[in-house]
């Protein structure tokens, strides 16, 4: 599919503004942001105090944001290795406009600008793609984002966010451009080796984590080469408590139980008095069975038995009372392992020509055991009596009985591995060298493989006593549940096999020829990239069911018809023997010995026949994407004057041409295979900035452009299946969907007061074309990719009737670009403040964020579904203390609470999940032994110091939908230069 640029308003002006500057005015390079200073750099003059450390850091990152014609921000390391945050995504929280989204163990793993999801923020290394396979313990990289955890934050010395773009920048981020620049040897004078050791200790996991990294520097004598390379380390541990309901539920009554007239042919349509609102999971028998401890058996639950037991209830308020559907606290530990290394060198010749040479790798490999109890509520039978609810019907209080709960044992295994390589080299032409040509070419590829095997036994039935009087529901039961010998049943449980594989690739190339010195020039230049993507689940659960729990013929085979998973017959583990593979647990309840039961089960087996699957059990689905790319842009650079006062100035053109191809598995007539859809498109995406300095310390910025995020792979994903016999309706990924497109437009300044210090404040709007939503289009069959041979008889027959392959269309019921545009409104601001005149090396930083986010247009309300998870507001402040040998520091970061989710959750129409407000407070301290040979610094951080919790609530806030305490960490360590 070819789709032509769409022409706003604003990209037309910027057209003709675009010539008119190129015409009219002076040359000029935009001050790219400043390079990372000497990282050994012994004092900084700043209002004639000696300063380095996280003061030097902010000095630098405010120099170079003054420098910049539009709107960027940067992050500078305080020393060799030392970046001013333990994450590379917790440093960027620091800046205006940057949401951190934090995985369940409180650590961040990638960042969300100005109001767009994750996956619109581009992220590069040393301006090369970065593309990772990891996904967190929550497995939220379903798109295009980016784990930074993966990356050592030693290795980085600056980060520049670019929230406006320049022509020469990598298109893919309509939200922004996040480049990670990894040291290099020129960077730092003289031969160093810089070593850092620390042990975390984190009071959920009640274990010492060790990490350490060595960073050796050399320049030869004559300064033309250099190499730099460093290790890093780190053997984490993983602790996390926390609650789950994977959503909320009500009672599905019956007629009799709902109006007592004895009618039991039937279940109430929504309107009837009873189970107004949908959701219906939790079943109340219509008499007592046998397993309800304390009831009569064969006694009749209708609408009198009801009201009687639940005396103040109606069957109207019983029908809509809300439970967990599986409430279950939940205990994660394991391990959090990770290595780096990476290799920098630098090449001059001459004075005329620079290589360089960049190398980064790193793997993880991380382990988690999941152990969870829960209180069925979904599917289950229990019986209320005594139950009490709250205006929102959220039951608060209950006696059940016909209760159940069952062990949930899950074990992650990961490995992740990533690897780049990044060779370049610049040139200088002329007798003035005011012509520079800059080549890089770069390749990576991560890849990740995780094995996730699930026990889960039932427990026999009980009662109850259910409060939800705090921030999660309790229970209490005479049942032991920390008892292996309980009784503990097969009968309802499960086993799983699922694994999932997923491997990305990029590959890249770009030159860049500079015309003219770097403050005024013409740019020109071309990049080709390529971005692969494949994930895959395999399923294995029922083959090691029929061996463990079902039972197979003695030949091997499965019996027919396949028995129950209820450990009888020939299973290999009866109910009998399966209490000798649990223990008693340290959360009050018990687990399972999971190493013996995997040995004993031939796990290992299953595992590695595994049958690819449509998906793994992180949610993602099992296919790929392989996109080219071809760019090319101009870009004018320069300087004036108005009213006597400098105006820098940016402004270019740059075209992308994309292919691509997406291909999955699909099941049509019972036949398997993978289908490839082809698509394409192009766009031309104009930008301007302006920074006009009107006064000595004050400069105001401006900035227009157009920008771009590829769409969402798994939306693209070829998954055909037909959901008649006729073949008239199909499900089908779509490749022609076009990309989001932004239209920005900025308008800020800053007053600079003095050292670090600076106040800014920036108004920012922005509309974003090509958000998707579930549409329904007419296709011909053909286009589909479909061979017709493979179809049912049925519906080739239905085809033919309708003309044959070649005529018949097909209703293909896909996402789609909206006829909309979501709008972005904000505000952002930020204070910078030395506070020498009350105490030497005193100081505070504070950022705040509004955003208004509105959809416009034809499709509006169908885009809703969409902008979720954003906060509306968020802010931070850090204040500091340091002076040659001593530093304080403590911040605190707050994001407000948001929808989460759209409507209709769990066929409950109004519910929705909303993630509540945060905050989080940080300590980080050093003192440095001045008279020690390589002058050691002695840290000591605390993350998380009041420890607090990441809550999510159900529609109501006393309705919890999940919560997790990733506890606080303390950590201390030495670090030093030779």
């Amino acid at each position: 599919m070819n789709r032509k640029p769409c022409k706003t308003e604003l990209s037309r002006a910027l057209g003709l503004l675009c010539l008119a500057l190129a015409s009219g005015s002076a040359l000029a390079q935009e001050a790219a942001p400043a390079a990372a200073a000497p990282a050994n750099e012994e004092a900084v003059e700043l209002d004639a105090v000696t300063v380095r450390g996280f003061r030097q850091s902010l000095q630098y990152s405010t120099e170079a944001k003054r420098d910049s014609t539009g709107f960027t921000d940067s992050i500078f390391s305080e020393d060799i290795g030392k970046f001013p945050d333990t994450n590379i995504a917790e440093s960027l929280a620091r800046i205006p406009g940057i949401q951190l989204n934090r995985d369940v163990n409180g650590e961040g793993t990638n960042i969300a600008i100005r109001g767009l999801p994750s996956s619109f923020t581009k992220t590069t290394i040393n301006g090369a793609s970065v593309a990772t396979a990891s996904i967190g313990l929550d497995a939220t990289n379903q798109n295009r984002e980016v784990d930074l955890n993966m990356f050592p934050t030693e290795f980085f010395n600056q980060i520049t966010v670019y929230k406006s773009p320049v022509a020469s920048l990598p298109e893919g981020g309509a939200s922004g451009v996040v480049d990670m620049r990894n040291m290099r040897p020129f960077d730092i004078s003289g031969n160093h080796v810089t070593y850092s050791l620390q042990a975390d200790y984190n009071d959920n996991s009640k274990k010492a984590s060790p990490r350490g990294s060595v960073i050796a520097n050399w320049n030869s004598e004559d300064g033309r080469f250099g190499a730099l390379v460093g290790l890093t380390s780190t053997r984490g541990k993983l602790g996390v408590e926390g609650y789950e309901t994977i959503g909320w539920t009500n009672p599905n009554l019956t007629n009799d139980q709902c109006l007592g007239n004895g009618d039991q042919a039937g279940f109430p349509s929504l309107g009837q008095p009873c189970n107004v609102t949908g959701g219906n999971g939790w079943r109340i028998p219509n008499t007592v069975p046998g397993t309800a401890i304390g009831l009569t058996p064969g006694e009749t639950i209708d609408a009198e038995w009801l009201l009687a037991n639940n005396p103040g209830l109606t069957t109207a308020q019983i029908g809509e009372a809300l439970i967990p559907r599986l409430g279950r606290p939940v205990h994660m530990s394991g391990d959090r392992d990770r290595d780096g290394f990476l290799g920098s060198f630098q090449w001059r010749p001459n004075d005329s020509m620079e290589f360089r040479l960049d190398t980064l790798y790193t793997k993880a490999h991380r382990t988690n055991s999941r152990v969870d109890m829960n209180l069925i509520g979904r599917n289950g039978q229990m019986i209320p009596q005594n139950m009490q609810l709250d205006e929102n019907n959220v039951v608060t209080r209950a006696d059940f009985t016909n209760a159940q709960f069952f062990l949930e044992h899950r074990e992650y295994i990961e490995d992740v591995q990533y690897w780049q390589i990044n060779p370049g080299a610049t040139f200088w032409f002329g007798d003035d060298q005011n012509v520079k040509l800059d080549v890089q070419a770069s390749t990576s590829r991560s890849w990740m493989f995780r094995e996730s095997p699930t026990i889960l036994v039932n427990s026999p039935f009980t009662t109850l006593e259910y409060t939800n009087s705090g921030d999660t529901p309790t229970w209490n039961t005479p049942l032991d549940l920390n008892d292996p010998n309980l009784g503990w049943t097969w009968a309802g449980g499960r086993l799983n096999v699922q694994n999932e594989k997923r491997v990305t690739e990029t590959s890249g190339f770009r030159a860049d020829l500079q015309l003219g010195e770097d403050r005024n020039n013409i740019k020109l230049g071309v990049a080709w990239d390529q971005n692969q993507r494949r994930i895959q689940g395999f399923d294995n659960s029922g083959a090691w069911e029929d061996l463990v729990c079902r039972g197979l013929n003695a030949d091997g085979s499965t019996p027919d018809p396949r028995p129950a998973c209820n450990g009888g017959g020939t299973a290999l583990l009866s109910d009998a023997a399966l209490a000798g593979y649990l223990r008693r647990g340290p959360h009050g309840f018990i687990v399972v010995d999971a190493d013996r039961f995997k040995n004993d089960t031939n796990y290992a087996f299953y595992r590695d026949t595994a049958p690819e699957s449509g998906g793994p059990n992180t949610g993602g689905a099992t296919g790929g994407f392989d996109e080219e790319t071809f760019a090319a842009y101009v870009e004018v650079n320069g300087e004036t004057e108005v009213l006597d006062r400098n105006v820098r100035f940016n402004v270019g053109m740059r075209y992308v041409q994309t292919d691509q191809e997406v291909a999955g598995p699909v099941t049509i007539g019972e036949v398997r295979q993978w289908q490839s859809l082809t698509g394409d498109y192009s766009e031309w995406l104009p930008s301007f900035s302006a920074a006009w300095d009107v006064a000595d310390n004050v400069v105001l910025r401006m900035s227009g452009s157009r920008t771009m995020t590829r769409p969402n792979p798994s939306s693209m994903l070829p998954a055909t299946t037909f959901t008649d016999m006729s073949a008239q309706v199909a499900n089908q990924g779509n490749p022609d969907l076009t990309p989001y497109i932004s239209t920005n437009f900025d308008l800020g300044g800053e007053w600079y007061t003095g050292g670090e210090g600076f106040v800014g404040l920036t108004l920012f709007n922005k509309r974003v074309e090509g958000y998707t939503f579930q549409g329904v289009t007419t296709r011909p069959f053909r286009s589909l990719g479909i061979p017709f041979e493979d179809l049912d008889p049925t519906q080739q027959v239905a085809l033919n009737n309708r003309g044959g392959p070649d005529v018949a269309t097909v209703n293909v019921q896909q996402q789609v670009n909206a006829d909309a545009e979501l709008e972005i409104r904000g505000w952002e601001a930020i204070w910078v403040q030395p506070l020498s005149f009350v105490l030497q090396g005193l100081g505070f930083m504070a950022n705040y964020t509004d955003l208004d986010i509105k959809t416009l247009g034809k499709d509006a309300s169908a885009l809703s579904g969409n902008v979720y998870g954003v906060a509306p507001s968020m802010w931070n402040a850090t204040t500091y203390w340091e002076n040659d040998v001593a530093s304080v520091r403590l911040s605190y970061t707050w994001a407000e609470g948001a929808a989460g989710t759209g409507p209709n959750q769990q066929g409950i129409p109004f519910a929705q999940i909303y993630g509540e407000d945060r905050g989080q407070l940080d300590l980080s301290a050093s003192y440095t032994l001045k008279n020690i040979r390589s002058q050691p610094q002695l840290t000591f951080n605390v993350l998380n110091l009041t420890g607090e919790e990441r809550r999510s609530y159900f529609a109501f806030p006393n309705a919890v939908n999940d919560m997790y305490d990733p506890g606080r960490t303390v950590t201390v360590g030495i670090r030093g230069t030779f």
